[in-house]
């Protein structure tokens, strides 16, 4: 019942947490697309307003027009909405699937033995050390270079330097699903941490300086401003790394590569290029900037490399065929006996899956098929010690028909 529960709250939140990134990211897209095309208004009524740029738009039957103060209006008529729940749940929900599925299950989803052989505390304790650490080290360089002449390009090629190496000591440390994940949480984390901390924050003292009728020093506000800006483009460079990172894990030929650290590394760095082009074509249109197409065509040039230097070359891409004596229900039993019924049995049912009679078996064949011969993704990090011969019985006994008769 335990297990049925779990599954069912992983996922609860994996829905919840995957709407709530829909929400921030897309806002944070949205706000990038704004700052690029909203342009200096020549109507003098909106320049006495203190409106630096505007723009037109329709959008489903309706017509929109954004406009952008430097300085806060004089007066704001209608409710002032502030984009920070968009991120806290993207982070909270993210934070509460990572828990349910790696560290409340850190023996089976966080730990491979052969890696590391630690205690599920120890395990947890580093995993959790990874989001910390790694804020705290991209808070520091920021304030130490961010706004120091060519800052921008120190932090980026630091914080390059320290995201290959969190990737290289995660796939050290933890199972190879894992790692990917961690490594894309802990960007996350620094992502909702600038909302937290510098963002909303910042745009609060400026709201409440430029809002109470008092004089104020406009220099020492203007810091806010400067670094809400850096850390919200930080965050939507960020972003395709993030869901490269947690796409992954998905698929066991990245995490189960002798190079995957490399591989994770190679492919984030080839998501935030294609994300810089995109950020900067829109000021390229506008005549702001030199055209941004190197960045794209480096990324897609990265992929391609990555793609191509994983790939299988001399292999022949045969289907499995039924062997001349397919291994019997016997043989099949017997395996799962042995390698799945600690995860898959009458006490503990891990996806709602139960193997241990014979009518259990038929019913999720072609699942068990999928999982033990074809992607070889169970049992998880093959901790129970499944043999290649195995796995074939599995695939001849499913292709010749999955009986289950003696």
């Amino acid at each position: 019942m335990e297990a049925y529960l779990l599954d069912w709250v992983n996922l609860l939140l994996r829905w919840v947490h995957v709407i709530t990134v829909i929400a921030w990211i897309g806002s944070s897209f949205y706000f990038v697309f704004l700052d690029n095309n909203l342009l200096k208004p020549n109507s003098p009524d909106l320049l006495e307003k203190g409106v630096d740029g505007a723009m037109w738009a329709v959008h489903g039957g309706g017509f929109y027009n954004p406009q952008k103060y430097m300085v806060a209006p004089k007066k704001i008529h209608t409710k002032l909405h502030w984009f920070y729940w968009e991120s806290y749940s993207a982070w909270l929900s993210g934070f509460a699937l990572f828990t349910v599925l790696y560290l409340w299950n850190a023996s089976t989803y966080l730990i491979d033995k052969s890696l590391m052989d630690w205690s599920p505390d120890a395990a947890i304790t580093a995993a959790l050390s990874f989001l910390v650490i790694f804020w705290f080290l991209y808070d520091a360089i920021c304030r130490l270079f961010g706004f120091r002449k060519n800052g921008e390009f120190i932090v980026a090629t630091v914080m390059l330097c320290v995201v290959a190496f969190a990737s290289w000591l995660a796939c050290q440390l933890f199972a190879g699903r894992a790692a990917f994940l961690l490594v894309g949480a802990m960007i996350a984390t620094a992502m909702s941490a600038n909302v937290f901390v510098w963002i909303i924050p910042g745009q609060r003292k400026v709201l409440a300086a430029m809002t109470s009728g008092e004089k104020y020093d406009a220099m020492s506000l203007a810091i806010h401003g400067k670094r809400g800006k850096q850390r919200s483009v930080h965050n939507t460079y960020f972003t395709l790394p993030v869901i490269f990172a947690m796409l992954s894990n998905h698929y066991s030929f990245l995490y189960t590569h002798p190079q995957r650290w490399l591989i994770l590394f190679l492919m984030m760095f080839a998501g935030a290029l294609i994300r810089q082009f995109f950020v900067q074509r829109h000021g390229f249109h506008l005549g702001r900037t030199r055209n941004p197409w190197p960045f794209a065509a480096v990324g897609v040039v990265l992929i391609v490399a990555v793609i191509a230097a994983m790939a299988p070359w001399g292999a022949k891409d045969v289907a499995p065929k039924v062997q001349a004596t397919p291994a019997t229900f016997a043989q099949v039993k017997s395996v799962i006996d042995q390698r799945c019924l600690s995860c898959h049995g009458e006490q503990v049912q891990m996806k709602n899956v139960r193997l241990d009679t014979p009518e259990s078996i038929k019913l999720h064949a072609q699942n068990v098929y999928q999982q033990v011969s074809v992607t070889q993704q169970m049992p998880m990090n093959n901790v129970t010690g499944i043999t290649p011969e195995e796995r074939q019985w599995v695939a001849s006994w499913y292709l010749a028909g999955a009986k289950v008769e003696p």
